[in-house]
């Protein structure tokens, strides 16, 4: 059985059509829910990017079936593992039990804002290890001093726990990371379906872990309209994450891709009001082990018609194909 998500895409839409959607999305019958965290959008079309945790919070109190994630936050340059702890650990009791905390090493996108510079790759990694072991140690209670190699915590205490503290997700693209994700993670992320990222995670300490995946799709009408707004809104998103983590700002990503045409786009992303070219953009995540996938709708001004025809007729189609 394969679960299928919605996208809180806060890079498209403002706060409160960012609720007004999940919320639909619940009634639509979407299995669960993630939500980017970003402070820049990637490209200046997309033209948003609030407050991630303010959304969950709202979100939280505006549903009460369908489960939350962050997809991802970087626990480590814009903020530190300790608010990240106590941020989510609120979410856990807001939501009632239906958070988990989506983590990965970041992008200099939304990360260079504080100042600090961007750490090479490896660093990041070390970075990610040593807050994942910060959020862990907080979420257990007690006081927790710390003098480590990249964070500090001084006699750092949360004084409001779920009886469940939420599941850690650790996002994998490379063999580094997936070793990382098998030690300290309870669920693995990522937005490639390749198994080979599956197979590593299973080596490192994963096996029998749940694993979600990530998937950009584009519901018009008129597939000719659907295409222009996905290379318009969306076309950043075939450079890979060893690009994707390095850019620093929305006019990289413009430059960045100049030369990729709608096209290319397509090609990639299911476009249009076909069910069964998304049933079959979704078919390799499934057919390498993503037991969830997580939908992303590109457009923020399409998501009501979109909701309406999943609820309709792709959510239905997409069960009948894969349970």
């Amino acid at each position: 059985m394969v679960q299928i998500g919605y996208t809180m895409m806060t890079e498209q839409a403002g706060p409160r059509e960012l609720i007004d959607h999940v919320v639909r999305a619940e009634e639509a019958g979407f299995d669960f829910s993630v939500s980017s965290d970003h402070y820049f959008p990637w490209l200046r079309s997309q033209g948003h990017s609030p407050y991630a945790w303010s959304v969950l919070g709202a979100a939280a109190q505006a549903t009460s079936r369908i489960p939350l994630m962050t997809y991802v936050t970087c626990p480590t340059v814009r903020y530190h593992p300790a608010v990240v702890a106590q941020k989510a650990a609120t979410m856990q009791l807001l939501s009632e039990g239906r958070f988990r905390l989506g983590l990965g090493s970041g992008e200099n996108l939304n990360e260079h804002v504080v100042g600090g510079g961007w750490p090479s790759v490896d660093v990041r990694h070390e970075m990610l290890e040593e807050a994942v072991e910060i959020i862990r140690a907080l979420f257990e209670g007690g006081h927790v001093n710390r003098r480590g190699t990249h964070f500090d915590v001084e006699s750092a205490r949360l004084w409001d726990l779920p009886d469940r503290p939420p599941p850690i997700g650790i996002a994998v693209s490379g063999e580094q990371s997936c070793a990382l994700a098998g030690r300290l993670a309870d669920l693995v992320i990522a937005t490639e379906p390749e198994a080979g990222l599956l197979r590593a995670f299973d080596r490192h300490g994963g096996e029998g872990k749940p694993r979600v995946g990530q998937l950009p799709v584009c519901y018009d009408p008129d597939r000719d309209t659907a295409v222009k707004r996905a290379h318009a809104q969306f076309r950043w998103f075939g450079n890979g994450w060893k690009v994707n983590a390095e850019l620093p700002h929305a006019d990289s990503f413009e430059s960045a891709t100049q030369f990729v045409t709608p096209d290319d786009v397509a090609a990639s992303i299911p476009c249009g009001d076909d069910p069964d070219d998304f049933v079959e953009a979704v078919r390799p995540y499934a057919d390498a082990g993503f037991g969830e996938i997580a939908l992303v709708q590109i457009g923020g001004e399409s998501q009501p018609a979109y909701l309406d025809w999943a609820e309709k007729t792709l959510l239905p189609a997409l069960r009948d194909a894969f349970g």
